[in-house]
């Protein structure tokens, strides 16, 4: 192995196999057969390993098949332990810093760190297996430190933006993996971006030059009494990166994994010119780094490394406010001339034209920035082609023509002129509004769910669920349309009765019959954008309390739209009583879906615990009710923020993506021209 990770502190495991499955097929997986991990097919000899090399390799590498053929090296407690001692003495480390261990694999230097005393000690690592191995090491040993799934480009640790960390380390090796060299540069700037003025960045990483003139082209070695791993190494055809590959036999059972991986070699100059260019100073390079090794064959990469210190680049502790990039914003809204009919009635009420100019009068505290109105659906498309606004607000939640099946088309139609907008795209909204599909991808991320049946109402035929009491729901929609408190069946009849219902009042819409969790409610929401930055808010929960007991408690139409029903004047919202690790789970959910659904500016999520206290998921929202009594409002408030400022917190993440996506200070081009180079 070539002994480096992206988020770890060896190799990196992938496979290029030609039966086109993945790591997860093979190396250790949970699938047995006879006691023992399946065996994988090998591709046989190649003779250009970076042919053969996937992009994106570093994605699903860690497993308890990296511990094993680099446990010499990563789980050697000498190592460890002179890697802190180093640390500490080159970044002048004291007990109550802030310190961030980034790529923090299995959490060997975290735990350490805390074992001496430091008391403020967090971990990110891309790798699932990776972060809970360390969870579950640190509750084992007694010792309170944070970790948290995360890339290292785009990763977040805290909501608070006054707790900088006073050092970020890069240990073990854990730097370089990306294909594009500018990717290295994002790890950086994520970097700046949570370091506090004259904080240290530590880094540990190969030596390339060296490496480029010393590695083992071929080598094999045993790594227990059944297992053998044989490498190959080569430089890539521009002599940047070290391709390796790694077969791994079991002395029985044959191939277990066949995988190739890379990393960057930079050479001392190169790493202090790709530091110096992100604005870290100060580089201090304090020698070589020599791993010890319970078998002591092939180090690989880890064998000779660099191990450096850098300062933070030079900030003021108060940046002067910067105006706005488009001070010209432009409110899109729903037609109160329109029929709604998600609306009690039909149409607008005088509770929706009350939430409009509550949120009128709060934008108006904004005087930095100059708003106007847009809400008459007739005319809006010649409206924006004859006259395009410089930035939109999109508030549209009802679509358009106050569709909600048509709430991506207003993205889609400023997209289409190039326009510049707040909030999720066409694709998001469109996948968000399947919530079948939504339940689907956070399955495959591992983000719990709630028994679900789908049920096409058109299918007579079809095998009901039997498990009560059973929420029933439209797979299709938002604003809890189709969900009322008779939504909850205890029983077949009630079941029956209320599908009969959906069939009349939503024809030809699929219904999802779900476990009903019975337990408490809460939801999370964040504002801002990976690699920009976020902000989570704190997690609100729902009080049911005051509701009469024979209401089943759920938040459904009736608490939206009905302000006669007791849903509306009874259900209350607090800040969550939950265990710091309860909390911190549902964040790193939240934004791991956010990312993966592709979620822009502002979303919330909502999660609910079943009748044993474990809490699923149960609905994504992009572009959430920006109304001033609804849970993101909540939320802001719980976290000391007003209306306006919440309101000004989601335009200027907009902004700032948008900036971002163009790498420039400030825009010089048009709305249009921005708008289409960003995507």
């Amino acid at each position: 192995m070539s002994r480096g990770t992206t988020n770890g502190r060896g190799s990196h495991l992938t496979r290029t196999n030609g039966n086109g499955r993945g790591p997860h097929a093979a190396a250790f997986s949970a699938k047995k057969r006879n006691g023992g991990p399946l065996p994988a097919r090998t591709i046989g000899p190649v003779s250009d390993l970076e042919r053969h090399l996937p992009q994106d390799w570093w994605r699903k590498l860690f497993n308890s098949i990296y511990l094993k053929t680099d446990g010499d090296v990563v789980e050697n407690d000498t190592n460890t332990t002179r890697e802190i001692d180093l640390l500490i003495q080159s970044a002048g480390l004291e007990p109550n810093d802030r310190v961030l261990d980034l790529c923090c694999g299995q959490g060997r230097h975290c735990l350490e760190l805390t074992r001496r005393g430091f008391r403020h000690v967090t971990g990110v690592d891309r790798s699932r297996y990776l972060v809970r191995l360390a969870r579950r090491r640190a509750k084992s040993a007694g010792l309170n430190v944070s970790f948290h799934e995360g890339d290292a480009r785009k990763f977040r640790v805290s909501s608070d933006k006054s707790h900088k960390f006073h050092c970020v380390a890069i240990l073990g090796n854990s730097f370089g993996y990306f294909e594009r060299e500018e990717d290295d540069r994002r790890v950086l700037d994520a970097v700046v971006r949570v370091l506090s003025p004259h904080g240290c960045l530590v880094m540990d990483l190969v030596d390339g030059d060296w490496m480029r003139t010393h590695f083992e082209p071929r080598s094999w070695e045993w790594i227990d009494q059944n297992h053998l791993v044989c490498r190959e190494r080569s430089l890539s055809e521009d002599g940047t990166r070290m391709i390796s590959r790694e077969v791994v036999v079991h002395c029985e059972r044959g191939v277990i994994v066949d995988q190739f991986y890379a990393e960057r070699l930079y050479s001392r100059d190169q790493i202090c010119e790709l530091l110096e260019s992100v604005g870290f100073h100060s580089i201090r390079d304090h020698g070589s780094v020599l791993a010890e090794s319970d078998r002591n064959q092939d180090l690989g990469m880890m064998a000779h490394r660099m191990f450096l210190t850098a300062q933070a680049p030079v900030r003021s502790h108060a940046p002067a406010k910067r105006g706005p990039v488009w001070p010209e914003v432009t409110i899109m809204l729903g037609d109160p001339r329109l029929p709604d009919s998600v609306k009690r009635g039909g149409h607008f009420n005088a509770e929706d034209l009350d939430t409009v100019d509550r949120m009128k009068r709060a934008l108006a505290e904004l005087t930095d920035f100059r708003f106007n109105f847009l809400d008459n659906h007739a005319s809006l498309m010649a409206t924006l082609r004859s006259d395009p606004p410089q930035f939109v607000f999109n508030l549209c939640d009802e679509g358009y023509g106050n569709d909600a099946f048509k709430e991506l088309h207003v993205p889609a139609l400023l997209e289409m002129l190039g326009i510049p907008y707040t909030g999720a795209g066409p694709a998001c909204l469109g996948l968000c509004y399947n919530k079948s599909l939504i339940r689907a991808i956070a399955h495959s991320v591992e983000v719990p769910t709630p028994l679900e049946t789908y049920f096409d109402t058109d299918d007579q035929s079809a095998t009901l669920p039997s498990v009560f009491p059973a929420l029933v729901k439209p797979n299709y929609g938002d604003s809890s349309i189709g969900i009322t408190q008779d939504a909850v069946v205890n029983g077949s009849e009630e079941l029956i009765a209320y599908l009969d219902k959906l069939r009349k009042q939503m024809p030809g819409i699929p219904v999802l019959i779900q476990e009903f969790l019975s337990g408490e409610e809460y939801s999370v929401g964040i504002i801002g954008n990976p690699g920009v930055g976020y902000e989570v808010l704190p997690v609100v929960q729902v009080d049911y309390s005051g509701l009469d007991p024979g209401l089943p408690w759920i938040l459904g139409y009736e608490s939206k739209w009905d302000p006669d029903s007791p849903y509306w004047s009874q259900i209350k919202y607090h800040e969550a009583d939950l265990p710091e690790e309860e909390k911190r789970q549902l964040i790193d959910y939240s934004t791991q879906l956010f990312e993966r659904v592709a979620c822009r500016d502002y979303a919330r999520f909502d999660f609910r615990a079943d009748a044993s206290g474990q809490i699923k998921l149960m609905e994504v929202n992009p572009n959430p009710g920006w109304c001033w009594d609804g849970k993101f409002n909540y939320m802001a408030g719980f976290g000391g923020l007003r209306y306006s400022d919440l309101l000004r917190m989601i335009i200027q993440a907009a902004q700032d993506r948008l900036v971002a996506q163009q790498a420039v200070p400030t825009p010089n081009l048009s709305p249009a021209e921005l708008v289409g180079a960003a995507r």
